[in-house]
């Protein structure tokens, strides 16, 4: 009986021990989420006109809305785990402050980080882009369409949300706001060919959602997309190609950019590729100048 008490004892103290740390991790991890302070109000007047809202549509088709958030902007369910909001109810039940704190600074409604909403892919949006973003997600219609996807058992979700909280207790994770300041400043908008200051636009609001914050694979997870100094390879024709049906020069079926290409940058219009062009293989061309030096 003496050596069952034992073993009583002994398990409730390691029970104790992991509610402590279970505790901590908890705290730890929340302590992390709220540890941003808001920005200041978004003070953009919404445009109500039908060109801002045809040019927001654009970029809600460019930038990839409906990539996370579904073909009619009602929500997906992404890697088993969360469900992202429907974007056009949203932006009726929210206000723009609340809309571009997200979008720009990866700050939820309710004032907590966000860990997954690629922010860094949008803190160099100037005010009336975003502000025509949100004309358009108030003016979409509200699609009552079933989020695609499924959710992974509970007890996954469950093991995946205290792993992330782990890491992030830890040090070794952070949510979005944690990597802005990595991003780099926009260095092309005073250059006299203002193909490239649009191209370095349309890049640093585009391709740095898969390709790396400065575009050159460098990014604080595993998994970025090919270093852009490979567009310096390419003719303007086999660039357009690539930006218009996902093919690239090799003829080769590219996994991620084929499907993004045909279903996101099929939208861009000529000239923004043209512009893109333009300041990748500028790009390219310094970096290569740069490595090669004496």
């Amino acid at each position: 009986m003496q050596i069952l008490r034992w073993i009583g004892f002994g398990a409730a103290a390691v029970a104790g021990l992991g509610l402590l740390f279970l505790g901590w991790v908890y705290a730890a991890s929340e302590a992390h989420y709220r540890s941003f302070e808001p920005p200041p109000p978004f003070a953009t007047a919404i445009p109500t006109d039908d060109a801002s809202i045809a040019w927001g549509e654009h970029l809600a088709a460019t930038r990839g809305c409906r990539g996370c958030h579904g073909a009619d902007l009602e929500g997906e369910i992404m890697f088993g785990a969360v469900e992202t909001p429907n974007l056009a109810a949203l932006a009726r039940s929210e206000t723009p402050a609340t809309l571009e704190a997200a979008i720009r600074h990866g700050i939820g409604r309710d004032g907590r980080a966000l860990y997954s909403m690629p922010s860094y892919n949008f803190v160099h949006m100037s005010d009336a882009v975003v502000a025509a973003l949100i004309a358009y997600l108030q003016q979409a219609p509200v699609s009552d369409a079933v989020p695609q996807g499924a959710f992974a058992p509970w007890h996954e979700r469950l093991m995946n949300e205290w792993s992330v909280r782990l890491a992030i207790a830890r040090g070794e994770d952070g949510t979005i706001p944690m990597y802005l300041d990595q991003v780099p400043a926009l260095a092309q908008q005073d250059n006299a060919d203002q193909r490239i200051a649009r191209g370095e636009y349309l890049a640093m609001t585009s391709c740095n959602e898969c390709h790396g914050f400065d575009l050159r694979s460098n990014a604080p997870w595993p998994g970025s997309a090919p270093d852009l100094i490979v567009v310096g390879a390419y003719s303007e024709a086999d660039f357009t190609r690539l930006m218009r049906q996902g093919v690239p020069s090799s003829g080769a079926e590219l996994e991620m950019m084929g499907p993004v290409a045909r279903g996101r940058f099929v939208h861009w219009t000529d000239a923004e590729v043209a512009d893109l062009y333009a300041y990748l293989s500028d790009m390219s061309r310094r970096a290569i100048e740069a490595e090669t030096a004496p």
